[in-house]
């Protein structure tokens, strides 16, 4: 399948190169030219310009936030204003679930299809294509564009025909990733004050009861100490915004997720805009006394 592929971040350049080996003909884009030098060595065609990558039967676009989206989908000279009547942008981007919505519009009055896939995953998963899919879009688009999916993940899950929903999924698992990362840090922080091996009580942990590779990860980087940049905090504090504007949309009250919005709020405050967002899993320990600094 001819696929044009747009955002070449530790997640994109992943996703890409397990389209490339799946086969397919991918056209890669990124306004960082250096960023598309080892696609290209592998085989993929690198396009001068957004306009060429979207001359496609599918074109990916996984960008850090709506803005970023906008501009390249939306904007002057955008993919929307190149892409075929009837081709498909996928969207694996973590966005809002209104900005999706729009998404869905301005491509059904262009005649184009759109399919809102983000991914679960970290950039080590997008590399080996081990990325889990949330899939949502009209079932015969979603269907056309499954083995695009099936190539850089190991699960692609179709939520419904409505895109925006494969979005509001998304933005619900970091917020449990999130829940996860800081309730390990509190547990870890109050047993090594309480004079056990931080190391040892996430062994017994992720041992028994909570043997999930959700706690063995995060409580890895937490128990070493180990925040450097990975999924950047700056990006999720802005998930945790955007769920929370979802919710309110949809009068559901989420008071947790205010607090852990407030914890990503205060590590960037204090210089955790370049760390893994696993950091604020180390600020029980620092406030404990026992970290002086996370990065």
């Amino acid at each position: 399948m001819r696929v044009g592929f747009i955002g070449l971040g530790r997640m994109g350049s992943g996703m890409a190169a397990s389209l490339v080996r799946a086969g397919h003909e991918v056209y890669v884009y990124n306004r960082t030219p250096g960023k598309t030098d080892a696609l290209s060595a592998l085989g993929a065609q690198v396009a001068s310009s957004l306009e060429e990558v979207s001359q496609v039967e599918v074109a990916f676009t996984m960008l850090p936030n709506d803005a970023a989206v906008e501009e390249v989908v939306l904007g002057e000279g955008g993919i929307a204003e190149h892409l075929p009547e009837g081709a498909v942008h996928v969207s694996s981007s973590t966005i809002s679930v209104s900005f999706s919505g729009r998404l869905a519009e301005q491509h059904s009055i262009r005649g184009q299809e759109y399919v809102a896939a983000p991914v679960f995953g970290r950039p080590d998963a997008a590399a080996a294509a081990k990325l889990f899919v949330v899939a949502s879009g009209r079932p015969d688009t979603v269907e056309r564009v499954l083995p695009l999916l099936n190539a850089v993940g190991q699960g692609t899950y179709k939520v419904s025909e409505d895109p925006k929903t494969a979005n509001l999924v998304k933005l619900s698992g970091n917020f449990l990733v999130a829940s996860v990362i800081e309730s390990l840090g509190e547990v870890l922080a109050v047993a090594e004050k309480g004079g056990v091996d931080r190391h040892q009580c996430l062994e017994i942990l992720t041992s028994t009861l909570f043997n999930a590779p959700v706690y063995k990860t995060y409580g890895g980087l937490i128990a070493d100490r180990k925040f450097e940049p990975g999924f950047g905090a700056p990006l999720a504090q802005k998930d945790i915004r955007l769920l929370l504007a979802a919710a309110e949309a949809l009068n559901v009250s989420l008071p947790f997720a205010s607090v852990l919005r407030d914890r990503l709020v205060n590590l960037l405050a204090h210089g955790g805009d370049k760390l893994d967002w696993s950091a604020i899993g180390g600020m029980a320990a620092r406030d404990a006394g026992l970290l002086r600094e996370l990065g």
